[in-house]
């Protein structure tokens, strides 16, 4: 755990200083691990809390209620367990979500609203939270520009109108001596990512030299790593490192609540000038968009070669 390190944001609220303390402190993370937990960042407790008494009701359903909410195109809705294989050379993952996300208006090619459940307050509960992390979202991402040199509004017109995905985890207990995973080695897709963790364990990080770190729930942090959009901008110079998750708990379900911080879907995400090496860029410029589409559809290939 020394080596994802806890950055206090409250003094980015107040101070440049403070702002410039922490973008440095995130901008050594990002070069280790890409992995940090943020303390004092301004979003209240019983938000939290609210979610995760949420996830616990919802999941706690029927599976004859929950199937009537099942996944939809546009990543909305719920995903049974093994739906998903992060890791294409490990079984599919032992988890089950619920996905939800706000358009704001942003393009995509076909927008498509969110299936909520009939549970009094479970979407207001998800939406109440919702929305302070899609600022807490941006400010962190202002850090991360100010860590590479750039501008603290660098990033700014990419995450107007984010293509934010939130995600309520849960991962049943894992059999003993199986190969399966709740959550096989993987990067995440997009641009930075969020995670709230009950007090279960079981996140780990993988660092350089293929060692696994474990990212030990801290109360009233959330976990930050950075995804595969944030190693194209800064050309591999930030990380976006494996990770893994395992619930070794016998007979006690782990839960998570994820924040995928991702830009707007058309948004070009191509190597800054800043981070060019002798001219060139390691990665291809792509669209945001299409770079989750691709990835999305990778992690169910297993699921589609099943039917055929």
């Amino acid at each position: 755990m020394e080596r994802l390190p806890i950055i206090d944001l409250g003094p980015t609220f107040t101070s440049d200083a403070g702002r410039s303390a922490a973008a440095a402190a995130i901008g050594a993370a990002a070069r280790d691990t890409g992995f940090f937990y943020v303390a004092n960042h301004g979003i209240a407790p019983q938000l939290v809390q609210g979610v995760f008494a949420a996830a616990n009701r919802f999941f706690d359903l029927p599976l004859s209620e929950i199937m009537l909410v099942a996944k939809k195109p546009g990543f909305r809705g719920y995903d049974a367990l093994e739906a998903q294989q992060l890791d294409q050379h490990a079984p599919p993952d032992l988890k089950e979500s619920f996905n939800m996300a706000h358009d704001f208006g942003a393009r995509t090619p076909e927008p498509i609203g969110n299936i909520w459940p009939k549970l009094p307050g479970f979407h207001e509960a998800l939406d109440a939270y919702y929305l302070p992390m899609l600022d807490l979202g941006r400010h962190v991402m202002q850090l991360l520009a100010r860590s590479l040199g750039e501008p603290d509004d660098r990033f700014d017109a990419a995450f107007r109108a984010p293509s934010a995905s939130l995600r309520l985890l849960r991962y049943p207990p894992q059999p003993a001596g199986a190969p399966q995973l709740g959550a096989g080695a993987h990067t995440d897709w997009g641009a930075i990512t969020l995670l709230a963790q009950d007090d279960s364990g079981g996140l780990e990080v993988e660092d350089a030299h293929g060692e696994w770190l474990r990212a030990t729930p801290v109360p009233d942090t959330f976990v930050v790593n950075l995804g595969d959009m944030i190693a194209r901008w800064t050309n591999g110079r930030y990380h976006s490192n494996p990770h893994r998750v395992a619930n070794v708990h016998t007979g006690r379900n782990r839960h998570s609540i994820v924040l995928f911080f991702n830009p707007e879907y058309y948004t070009p995400v191509a190597c800054l000038p800043t981070c060019l090496e002798n001219g060139v860029a390691k990665y291809p410029a792509c669209t945001a968009g299409e770079h989750i589409a691709q990835r999305y559809r990778e992690s169910r290939q297993h699921a589609t070669l099943s039917r055929g």
